[in-house]
């Protein structure tokens, strides 16, 4: 039976992930196929290279520094997040907290990191096959959110966040061929996904990129349906859906460290449902 496991992610609410992933490696929990959306990519990515506690620090101690997010960042980079230190100054060899990336490719699951081609608004899916040793530009692409983020160029092609295509990509997974799902989600299962935010940068890159602008308004209809979509398959048995029942004051970009550091506990507590549930036939 092929067993696969998304990550929606969702800026620095992507360290509920980070605690199911963690515990996961502590109960020896491993999954065929792994599909990242935007921070939950680069979640996967060390889930695969078995760094247990690399996601955490990513959200809850780094952060902290001018360098990776905030004003500072986008005056320097033109990005609310710098990207590049994020997933090159720290994830390099010989950087802070570089990313395994041999147990990464060598491990047995499949990764799937999802992005947005800034021309035509469709999802792309990167593989391990676009990982290259201190080349990990497909998780700034995967990351690159509209506006805050300048699009993120992958072989020459530009790229936004992955969340504006395919944000809950329960499809891709059973197209792969998934027959059990374990999908993590970063907001409360009944948020409704109407975001102001999504509003504003869609007319903002309305006439700079239009097919984006489009897929921004339609963000919330592709998010209600692949949540719905895996609530038929939880019914089913084939789906277990991990979301915080409370967020606890984390948004996209808070940076307060118990907040982070109690949403990473309600995500180490939640994945304790995953063993049984990939134990029933």
């Amino acid at each position: 039976m092929k067993t696969g496991i998304i990550d929606v992610g969702g800026g620095l609410r992507g360290i509920y992930g980070a605690g199911v992933l963690d515990r996961c490696m502590d109960e020896g929990i491993a999954f065929d196929v792994c599909v990242g959306v935007s921070a939950g990519s680069a979640n996967m990515a060390a889930f695969l290279a078995g760094q247990r506690g690399r996601n955490y620090r990513f959200y809850a101690s780094y952060p902290q520094r001018p360098a990776y997010m905030g004003l500072g960042a986008l005056l320097h980079t033109g990005s609310y997040i710098d990207l590049d230190y994020v997933y090159g100054t720290l994830s390099n060899d010989g950087g802070e907290d570089p990313l395994d990336y041999e147990a990464c490719v060598n491990a047995a699951g499949e990764l799937f990191v999802v992005a947005t081609d800034a021309v035509t608004g469709e999802a792309v899916y990167f593989t391990k096959a676009d990982l290259k040793p201190n080349d990990y530009k497909i998780f700034n692409a995967s990351c690159a959110m509209p506006v805050a983020c300048r699009p993120q160029t992958v072989a020459g092609r530009a790229y936004y966040d992955g969340g504006v295509s395919d944000p809950v990509p329960v499809k891709k997974a059973l197209s792969l061929g998934c027959e059990k799902l374990v999908l993590i989600l970063t907001r409360p299962l009944d948020y409704d996904a109407e975001s102001r935010m999504d509003a504003a940068a869609a007319r903002i890159l309305k006439k700079s990129a239009p097919a984006v602008s489009q897929k921004l308004t339609e963000r919330g209809k592709a998010y209600r349906e692949g949540v719905a979509r895996a609530k038929e398959l939880q019914t089913e048995g084939r789906c277990l859906i991990l979301a915080p029942d409370d967020l606890g004051g984390v948004g996209t970009v808070t940076r307060d460290s118990d907040k982070l550091f109690m949403l990473y506990g309600r995500g180490y507590r939640d994945a304790g449902k995953i063993a049984s549930f990939l134990r029933r036939p």
